[in-house]
C-alpha cells in the first residue's frame, strides 16, 4: 500500500508520497479536490497522513470516499514524527516528514468525531459567535451611555433590549446607540433560529438530556460536553476525560522532584469555560445538601473560592462522563457516597505517607554505633 502525506494549508495543499524510504513523487494543489489525480478512485490504495486542522473531517470523509485510508494526526503529539525540527518547517519537509511516518507506522492518532457530533458542534460553534457579539454590543453601549453620565441597570441579556427601550437616555445618545440597539435586534432572531436548529440536534442525542439533570448543567453546557467527548467508551476513566479537557494541574516530575502547576488547559477552550461557568453555578446553588456543594465549599474554605470553581469543574467532567457510561441521571445519594469513599481512600494514603515520614525521620535523628565511637 502506498504512504502518502499530506500539508493542508490555507492556500495550497502540499502532498509527498515515498516508498522503502525514497520519495517517489511531490508536488502542491490548490484544492483538495484537484489530488483525485494522485488519490482518486482509480489510483492505488493508499494510507494518507494528514495534521488535524479546520478542513481536517472534510478532507477525511473525502479520502474515504475515495477508497484510501486517511490517517488524521493528533497535533499534540505531531512533534513526535520530527515536524518542526532543526529549526525547519514548511510545508514541504513536512508532507515528507508525515509520509515518511506513515510508512513506518508511526502516526499518533486523533480521535475522527462522528458525523452527528460535527453537526452539533457547528451549531453550537455558530451560536458561540452569535452571543459573543451580543455581549460586545451591550459592553459597548453600557460605556456609551456611561460616557453620558446614564448608569444601564443590570438585567440579563434576555431582558436587554427592554430594558434599554425603557431607558431614560438623551435624544443624543439613544441616537448614537441606535445602530447596535438594530444589529443586536437582528443577533436575537437569528440567535432563536439556531436555539431551534440546536434543540432540534439535541432532541437526537438522549445523553444531552440526560446530562442536563447535573446541577448547573443546562443544554448548551451538555450538549458541548457530548459534541467534544463523542465517545465515552473511548475513555477509560475521569481522570482521562478531565485531562483530555485541560482540568487537571500540570506536572513536572523530572530529576527528583514533583511539582504541581496550575492546569494544563489542554483540549477544547469553549468546553472547560462551559464546566467552570458550570461550576460556579454548583457554588450558587440553593441546595446545601447537595454533596457537590458540600465538596466546593469546603475546598472554599481551605483554598479560597477560584480555586474551588476549578476543582468542581474536574469533577463535573468526570461526573458527566460517568453519568454517560452507566446511562444514568444524576444521583446525588450515588455520588455522595462514592466521594466519601474517594476521601476515605486519600486519607489512608496520606495516613501511610505520614506514618513513613515519621519512620524516616526516627531513623535520620538515631544516632548510630559508630557515630558514637566517633563521637567519644
Amino acid at each position: 500500500m502506498r504512504s502518502v502525506g499530506l500539508d493542508l494549508g490555507a492556500r495550497q495543499t502540499t502532498f509527498c508520497e515515498v516508498k522503502d524510504g525514497q520519495v517517489v513523487q511531490r508536488g502542491a494543489v490548490r484544492r483538495i479536490e484537484q489530488l483525485v489525480r494522485i488519490l482518486g478512485p482509480d489510483t492505488g490504495a493508499a494510507r494518507v497522513g494528514f495534521e488535524a486542522c479546520r478542513e481536517a473531517w472534510c478532507v477525511h470523509g473525502l479520502l474515504t470516499r475515495w477508497g484510501q485510508q486517511p490517517l488524521m494526526i493528533d497535533t499534540t503529539r505531531a512533534r513526535q514524527l520530527g515536524i518542526g525540527q532543526h529549526q525547519r518547517k514548511n510545508d514541504r519537509i513536512d508532507a515528507e516528514v508525515v509520509a515518511r511516518a506513515v510508512e513506518q507506522g508511526r502516526v499518533p492518532l486523533a480521535h475522527v468525531l462522528s458525523a452527528g457530533r460535527r453537526e452539533l458542534r457547528a451549531q453550537l460553534s455558530v451560536r458561540r459567535a452569535i452571543v459573543e457579539t451580543r455581549a460586545q454590543y451591550m459592553a459597548t453601549i453600557r460605556g456609551l451611555a456611561r460616557s453620558n453620565n446614564v448608569r444601564l441597570p443590570s438585567c440579563s441579556s434576555g431582558h436587554f433590549a427592554a430594558m434599554l427601550r425603557a431607558a431614560r437616555l438623551d435624544e443624543q445618545t439613544r441616537e448614537l446607540v441606535g445602530p447596535l440597539e438594530r444589529a443586536m435586534a437582528v443577533l436575537d432572531e437569528q440567535l432563536a433560529i439556531v436555539d431551534a436548529k440546536l434543540e432540534q440536534l439535541c432532541a437526537r442525542e438522549p445523553v444531552v438530556e440526560l446530562l442536563t439533570t447535573t446541577p448547573g448543567v443546562g443544554r448548551i453546557v451538555a450538549a458541548t460536553f457530548v459534541s467534544v467527548v463523542d465517545e465515552a467508551k473511548r475513555f477509560s476513566g475521569a481522570h482521562q476525560v478531565e485531562s483530555y479537557l485541560g482540568l487537571v494541574p500540570g506536572e513536572d516530575s523530572s530529576g527528583g522532584r514533583r511539582r504541581i502547576g496550575s492546569i494544563t488547559k489542554q483540549g477544547n477552550s469553549y468546553a472547560r469555560a462551559l464546566l467552570v461557568e458550570a461550576a460556579w453555578c454548583v457554588l450558587k446553588q440553593r441546595n446545601a445538601d447537595d454533596p457537590l456543594r458540600r465538596w466546593a465549599e469546603a475546598i472554599v474554605h481551605r483554598r479560597g473560592k477560584q480555586v474551588a470553581v476549578v476543582a468542581v469543574a474536574r469533577r463535573l467532567a468526570g461526573v458527566l462522563w460517568a453519568m454517560w457510561r452507566d446511562n444514568t441521571v444524576y444521583e446525588p445519594a450515588r455520588l455522595g457516597i462514592k466521594m466519601a469513599r474517594g476521601i476515605e481512600r486519600e486519607a489512608q494514603r496520606l495516613d501511610v505517607r505520614a506514618e513513613a515520614l515519621r519512620r524516616a525521620a526516627k531513623k535520620v535523628a538515631r544516632p548510630t554505633r559508630r557515630s558514637q565511637e566517633v563521637t567519644n
